[in-house]
């Protein structure tokens, strides 16, 4: 028997919502926030607008479910598309060589 946690609606009933599903939404809403520290101060004005999209699609995503009762699964899901769309790219990382970040070209 899975454990469950909260309650999706459906109609005008309750449904149980299994551990899972939670799960796999935290999860995404964690990878959507874990992006490398940049590695100068120009480097951070990258970082940083990357990171606020990330937020606000992961901060969407959670408000379906707290707010609206969507199913968690479908919004770990909507928020893994849209990080797809936002990868952690353009800048340089902390710990980076500029050949990691330019294909070995200078």
């Amino acid at each position: 028997m899975s454990e469950a946690i909260g309650h999706a609606r459906n109609g005008e009933s309750q449904l149980p919502i299994p551990a899972a599903e939670f799960r796999h939404l935290l999860t995404a809403v964690f990878e959507a926030l874990d992006i490398p520290a940049p590695a100068t101060v120009g480097d951070g004005e990258v970082h940083d607008r990357l990171l606020v999209d990330r937020v606000i699609h992961a901060r969407i995503a959670l408000a379906s479910v707290l707010n609206e009762g969507d199913d968690p699964g479908w919004s770990a899901d909507y928020l893994r598309a849209r990080l797809a769309e936002l990868p952690a790219t353009g800048y340089r990382a902390y710990g980076q060589s500029s050949a990691d970040t330019n294909g070995g070209r200078s």
